[in-house]
């Protein structure tokens, strides 16, 4: 249910900001942009291949390269006022830049294989350091993200002495030196005195060392990767294949839905999007060309081409020529407590319940306005553009949209708020009409807001 004090919405921080008058290259466009589980780290990844990582000023008080992290608790809706002052005050700042993936050319298909980033995934880190997962279309990396402490020579050796004497050290009396053959004295003080270099520490560096290359388990573009709760499984899909790996093991992959048929020119559709369930290691949702979510479950049998349950509206329309084109959901992500789907299409934001597959419980217009323009978008190509959903901390539904616009749902549909990617813009929040639930078809005409 909505909050009764909803959060006030105001802008915090730019990372990036260039001159309005330089023109922007086409390798530093974002491609990829993903938080850690607790928020303490942002990695962005670009076209040009590079992975840069920001580091959360929470982790100002913890030391480096142990691996802690703390994380306020800013999501809870009966959070006091101070934790939730203390969280206002968080501020993003560069950890570490580095290059992910380089341009390639398959030499077998004659096809060049861009180093652009399609998406990002934390996984679980070990001994203090952090790993993530990076793809392009083609290869997928597991990185190591550590601090390295660098240690430099301070002093060429240590003064003689007592204790510095490696006689005292050892508990023997120093002798008044060696003895050549001819009776003379050899370097009496080297004999009483070992002399090493002091070694101290000077600085604290974060490295990126890649671990893993999952290559050559895709013929196809890889749209998504997704990492299970196990913390030792994930799954990548392409467009016709959606297959398993274990983290420790880059030679082998599980191949567990293949949709492509005998024959190419019978392909119907292709898969947009997968993701593990956030709590149940054997399930995980993928979603399809024609609109529809499939929830699979690894137990059932290996091969998951029979999938457990089918999220799809049953009296979809599809009168109008770009009805297919429109209805094809770009993501999906699972709620934390695993009972809800959201999946978003080109139009609109549904919300589904794991237990009810002919309707969604919710369905959220985003791009209504845009019905009466479907035959510029279609030859602009922007008809094909595709959009991220995603859940907030504290439930809520987020979207993106045109004109640096992100939309920010209700969980019960009640109203909309609209954020613009500019540090002088205003938070515009909308009421909603009732929105349509259970499948319940929109009016004609209808826009959903007023």
């Amino acid at each position: 249910l909505a909050m009764a004090n909803p959060p006030a919405w105001h802008f915090r921080q730019i990372f990036g900001e260039r001159d309005p008058s330089e023109e922007t290259a086409e390798e530093d466009l974002i491609s990829a942009v993903e938080f850690n589980e607790d928020g303490t780290y942002l990695a962005t990844g670009d076209r040009g291949g590079r992975i840069v990582i920001f580091e959360s000023s929470e982790m100002d008080g913890v030391p480096k390269g142990n691996g802690q992290t703390k994380c306020l608790p800013r999501y809870a809706n009966d959070a006091s006022d101070e934790k939730r002052s203390a969280a206002s005050k968080v501020e993003y700042r560069f950890y570490c830049e580095f290059q992910s993936h380089e341009p390639e050319f398959d030499y077998l298909k004659s096809l060049e294989i861009e180093e652009r980033i399609n998406g990002i995934r934390w996984c679980r880190g070990y001994a203090g350091s952090r790993c993530l997962l990076s793809t392009n279309d083609k290869t997928i990396k597991l990185w190591k993200v550590y601090e390295k402490t660098v240690k430099l020579v301070s002093d060429v050796s240590h003064e003689p002495g007592p204790q510095g004497s490696n006689a005292a050290i050892a508990g023997i009396a120093p002798k008044s030196g060696l003895t050549n053959t001819d009776g003379g004295t050899l370097y009496p003080t080297a004999a009483t005195v070992l002399r090493l270099p002091r070694i101290t520490p000077h600085d604290v560096i974060v490295t990126a060392m890649p671990k893993r290359v999952y290559a050559n388990g895709h013929a196809y573009h890889i749209n998504s990767i997704g990492v299970n709760c196990d913390g030792e499984s994930f799954l990548s899909a392409d467009d016709l294949r959606v297959n398993l790996w274990h983290l420790g093991a880059s030679d082998t992959c599980f191949n567990l839905v293949d949709i492509k048929p005998n024959d190419m020119e019978d392909l119907s559709e292709v898969i947009t999007a997968a993701e593990f369930h956030p709590s149940a290691c054997a399930v995980f949702g993928y979603s399809s060309s024609k609109g529809s979510v499939r929830l699979a479950d690894m137990r059932a049998r290996a091969l998951c081409d029979g999938q457990a349950k089918v999220f799809e509206e049953a009296g979809a329309s599809r009168s109008s020529f770009f009805s297919e084109v429109i209805s094809s959901v770009s993501d999906i992500k699972f709620s934390r407590d695993g009972r809800h789907i959201l999946a978003r299409d080109y139009m609109s934001l549904k919300l589904w319940d794991v237990a009810m597959e002919r309707a969604p419980v919710l369905t959220l217009d985003v791009h209504d306005f845009l019905r009466a323009k479907l035959c510029e978008l279609y030859e602009s190509d922007l008809i094909f553009d595709k959009f991220e959903c995603g859940w907030s901390g504290d439930g809520k539904l987020v979207t993106g949209s045109y004109h640096r616009r992100v939309h920010i749902f209700e969980p019960d549909g009640s109203s909309r708020t609209s954020l613009e990617a500019d540090k002088h813009a205003t938070p515009v929040v909308t009421p909603l009409r009732s929105p349509r639930r259970g499948g319940a078809p929109a009016p004609a005409g209808a826009s959903g807001t007023q």
